[in-house]
């Protein structure tokens, strides 16, 4: 009976379960958008340098002393090399330095790295915009970011005195020529940080083989709680912190549940507008047919089953609706999953957070039900008002109307 009344009127049927279809598909693609704008962001930031997870001594990401090391990173390697779900690992050591060139004197962070294993965490190579990268075995050479080597008129092959600390209380010295200057588009990498190899760094800084950092990245960003469980599970006692991307760059979570709220709202007022689309259907279905029901009463139709009548043909509507707007949803999304959508004219503003211009969403369990799930529960309480308006309707009053 349910189903032969929902397309009594044919017409408003469609449009009721036209407004939930594109109410759901919006809701699929917009989400599946936002977490797969969420992933690019992520895996493009961890890239840039800090990569899914890091091993550090405890302490050391709040004070940052030099003092605070990773003693034996070779041990460290060997418990990361067993933990699956680890794509690849590096090391590195950082101090805050004096740089002089031959015109001008900055501070910057001087970054010890490894040339052969740096390629493998992050995207520093492909920012490379004068000169090269670091070779394998180099000894004396440095890259720096472009605006640092502006603020020091400095050029490729020039000479460069660094000039800080070692981990021993020594004055560490020496001298670097540049070997490459790059580019990551974003400002405040560019102007402080210089990378030299990590055997260099430890042989001037007298790290005595220690490291401050265990760069970690892993396969997918699905695996990084259950790979930073595991590693920290296996280096308790050591002494030893690990830390995800979340807590190494905190202002971009901030930046995630910002737009996640914004987006929430957007969502919510789509939703009640369909609500309210709902509302007026089964509330014009209530007044064209007071007469019918009152008719099925007087027969010995209890209100009850009126209600679930009523509530089974907007639910019909509902999953109808929601069925369509879930194949939808899905097939639009996979299509720009393939191909992606550039982003235009704002090239520079994606390039400066390291970002590419095409970007591709992520349809997932989540993103495909959550939409959904919300819009049928609303659709459900939204129709329960009119349904329930039965219940209070008297057989005579029903009779003389209509």
């Amino acid at each position: 009976m349910a189903w032969r009344n929902v397309w009594r009127h044919t017409r408003r049927t469609l449009l009721t379960v036209s407004a939930i279809a594109f109410a759901t598909l919006l809701l699929v693609f917009m989400l599946s958008w936002q977490f797969g704008s969420y992933n690019t962001m992520i895996n493009s930031a961890v890239m840039v340098h800090t990569g899914h997870l890091q091993v550090l001594a405890e302490g050391y990401e709040e004070e940052k002393n030099m003092r605070l090391v990773v003693p034996e990173p070779a041990s460290v390697a060997g418990i990361v090399e067993q933990v699956r779900g680890v794509s690849a690992y590096a090391f590195r050591a950082r101090s805050f330095s004096l740089v002089s060139s031959k015109q001008r004197t900055y501070g910057a962070m001087v970054i010890g790295i490894e040339p052969e294993r740096e390629p493998q965490v992050s995207t520093l190579g492909s920012f490379m915009r004068q000169g090269a990268f670091l070779s394998a075995g180099a000894s004396n050479e440095a890259i720096l970011g472009r605006l640092l080597a502006e603020n020091l008129k400095a050029g490729l092959g020039d000479e460069v005195v660094l000039l800080g600390q070692g981990r021993d209380g020594s004055i560490a010295a020496t001298v670097v020529r540049v070997k490459g200057i790059f580019s990551s588009g974003q400002d405040e990498f560019d102007r402080t940080f210089l990378h030299i190899p990590l055997s260099l760094f430890q042989d001037v800084y007298s790290m005595r083989g220690a490291v401050h950092e265990v760069i970690i990245l892993c396969s997918s960003l699905d695996d990084v709680g259950r790979v930073k469980q595991e590693l920290s599970n296996r280096l308790s006692g050591k002494d030893l912190a690990v830390k995800d991307w979340s807590e190494l760059m905190p202002g971009l979570m901030e930046a995630i549940k910002m737009d996640l709220v914004s987006g929430f709202i957007f969502y919510i007022i789509l939703i009640v507008v369909v609500a309210f689309s709902i509302l007026n259907t089964f509330l014009m279905v209530i007044f064209e047919r007071t007469r019918e029901f009152g008719v099925m009463m007087a027969v010995g139709t209890t209100p009850g089953r009126l209600t679930r009548i009523l509530l089974m043909e907007s639910m019909t509507m509902a999953l109808i609706g929601i069925a369509a707007g879930i194949v939808l949803g899905t097939v639009v999304t996979l299509y720009f999953e393939s191909h992606g959508i550039v982003i235009s004219g704002a090239s520079e503003l994606l390039e400066q957070f390291g970002l590419p211009e095409r970007m591709f969403p992520d349809l997932s369990l989540l993103s495909s039900t959550i939409g959904p799930a919300v819009v049928l529960v609303i659709t459900f309480f939204t129709a329960l008002y009119p349904a329930l308006k039965v219940r209070k309707m008297r057989v005579v009053d029903a009779l003389m109307k209509g």
